[in-house]
């Protein structure tokens, strides 16, 4: 029987391995609709309450799983929701292929109801790859060409497909003049660099004395190698925050996540080595990178068109982490593990006094470190656990450690607000028999993680682990943005913009099928976040934060520190919270394990 060009698209997906399409419907795709009703929902239509939620769940999928996330949205409206979550996957080297529809061909340039103009639109998002269908015979190279290329090149393309060309019957391309046949299939590669390249990254490493290594995401596949360069450099390693779960943080020698988010360790090695050596990651502020004239240094990256940025590398190494890692070790020299690595070790262990002692802190209800340190021993092994833009980013980064087989994500080049739930819920179709955890700000879950929550009722049935725990850190203020505000420019916290309602989020949850529970003191912290973690089913606990706890680095400047003061005497709404809980907070950097604020149940 003949097929339509929506059949056959439906079907190329399932021939590449596409389990699930994160979409939301519209007129623009109803012939793609009809075409899943006749493949019996295959791949999955997964249907979220937003189309930038569906570009947001596609990424998150990508993330947890390794494989490519497809996106599906309706023309003009639909086209343009999508973008925000397919910039996040540009920015952070994720591979996912959107769908959207078009108008009829016939209307096109007749501005129409809900013509836009998608190529231009989608130019720089996709600019790898991005194609409208006009007739059958495109396909399947379309399809293919678009796959392949958001593997290779690890970033988004996108496929066109007007309302029109959807109804048509497939035909293939013929053996003929202009016909371009295709092939299914991305084959695995792994290129490495010379060996003349490799010798001079291992002439610059057995020279230095003080190496610091920095890990991003691309370090991930490479774990074994980079513990091995670790222990023969006498090396400590940070990490930039999408390659958190690259290498466990129990390792001694793990200093933490490094930059606005970072650690005290992370800033201190990097402005003492004499080396440096980055692999697989492109964070992106030079001044938490040693000084220009301070460190000799090596880039290792997958993607020739991402090395020699941020810092004057001295050799920059095109490859696969593993590989090269693999060529790189046997000519390096085995360094005793002397000063240099010792006290690397002794600052880490004091670092997490000290983020211990910052949580014991008592607040006006509760700290939101303690909240994300109560979380820390609880973590099952195999967790996913995503994190939203704004301070829960901040506790995430520090007092959360990764290890063993946990995975870990948020938005790390475009920091968007809102991909915290979604993420998570990607990630439950990625992996359904692990549990999920998302820790979100009040104004993100307000943006858009509540109607997500919908979803998780909608689909929490059909994952193997019902587990999908959401943490709002609810201090009713953007509270991020409050604090760049008063420490990088020293004005006073402006509430017409940063000021949020308090919303009831267990009650919503409960609501709508899930569960859930709100916590005021510090004593239900932890029975709390039992409570979730062995829940049977999607589970929202609404934590009251002190919004006056501070986010601002461990290592803040005189600069940060004199315009933090400046506000204050500007009259900022929250002074008197934000100097005691500032000063409780340095304290414990001074004199971690010392001093700490005993914990009541009415906060006293």
């Amino acid at each position: 029987m003949p097929i339509k060009v929506s059949d056959h698209i439906l079907q190329r997906l399932r021939e590449w391995g596409v389990e699930h399409v994160f979409a939301y419907p519209g007129d623009g795709i109803n012939g793609l609709l009809a075409a899943w009703g006749r493949a019996d929902d295959t791949p999955r239509f997964v249907q979220s309450r937003h189309e930038e939620m569906s570009a947001f769940q596609a990424v998150g999928y990508a993330k947890f799983s390794g494989r490519v996330g497809v996106c599906a949205a309706t023309s003009g409206p639909g086209a343009i929701h999508l973008l925000n979550g397919l910039y996040d996957a540009k920015l952070d080297h994720v591979p996912v292929v959107a769908i959207v529809g078009q108008t009829n061909r016939s209307a096109m340039g007749g501005s129409y109801q809900q013509e836009v103009d998608l190529l231009s639109l989608y130019k720089d998002v996709a600019s790898d790859f991005c194609t409208m269908v006009t007739v059958p015979e495109q396909l399947p190279n379309v399809i293919d060409r678009a796959i392949r290329t958001a593997y290779a090149r690890r970033t988004v393309t996108a496929v066109i497909v007007p309302a029109d060309v959807q109804e048509l019957e497939y035909t293939p391309p013929t053996h003929a003049f202009k016909m371009v046949p295709s092939s299914l299939g991305s084959p695995d590669y792994a290129p490495v660099p010379s060996p003349a390249d490799v010798s001079r990254a291992a002439a610059v490493l057995n020279e230095g004395s003080k190496v610091a290594v920095l890990i991003g995401q691309g370090a991930r596949g490479a774990r074994p190698e980079v513990e091995e360069l670790a222990d023969a450099l006498g090396a400590g390693v940070a990490k930039a925050l999408l390659g958190k779960d690259a290498l466990p943080d129990d390792l001694p020698y793990v200093t933490g996540s490094i930059g606005l988010l970072g650690t005290r360790p992370s800033y201190e090695m990097m402005r003492d080595c004499d080396t440096l050596l980055v692999i697989g990651s492109s964070f992106p502020y030079s001044q938490f990178l040693p000084e220009f004239d301070q460190a000799r240094a090596v880039q290792i990256d997958v993607d020739p068109f991402m090395v020699g940025l941020r810092y004057p590398f001295e050799v920059n190494l095109v490859g696969d982490a593993k590989d090269t890692l693999k060529a790189l070790l046997p000519q390096l020299r085995r360094k005793k593990h002397g000063s240099w690595r010792k006290k690397i070790e002794k600052d880490v262990a004091r670092w997490w006094q000290v983020m211990e002692g910052r949580a014991g802190v008592d607040a006006d209800p509760l700290n939101p470190e303690y909240v994300v340190h109560a979380l820390d021993a609880l973590l099952p092994d195999d967790v996913m656990l995503s994190a939203d833009s704004g301070s829960a980013a901040n506790w995430y980064a520090r007092h959360l450690r990764l290890r063993g087989n946990m995975r870990g994500s948020l938005s790390g080049t475009l920091a968007t607000m809102g991909p915290g739930v979604p993420y998570a819920i990607g990630a439950k179709f990625a992996r359904p028999e692990r549990p999920a955890v998302a820790l979100v700000g009040d104004g993100a879950m307000q943006m858009n993680g509540m109607a997500e929550l919908v979803t998780a009722a909608k689909y929490h049935r059909d994952w193997e682990d019902p587990r999908l725990v959401v943490a709002v850190l609810n201090n009713l203020d953007l509270n991020q943005v409050t604090w760049e505000m008063r420490a990088l420019t020293g004005a006073p916290q402006f509430l017409p913009s940063q000021e949020l309602p308090d919303v009831p989020y267990a009650d919503f949850a409960r609501s709508i099928g899930l569960d859930g529970v709100r916590v005021e003191r510090p004593a239900e912290v932890e029975g709390a976040w039992k409570q979730a973690l062995a829940a049977d089913r999607p589970f929202v606990i609404d934590f009251r934060t002190d919004p006056a706890v501070p986010p601002i680095p461990p290592h803040a400047d005189l600069d940060q520190i004199e315009a933090t003061a400046a506000a204050v005497l500007k009259g900022d709404s929250d002074r008197v919270g934000m100097v005691r809980q500032g000063l409780k907070a340095k304290i414990q950097e001074i004199l971690p394990g010392s001093g700490r604020a005993r914990r009541s149940d009415d906060g006293s």
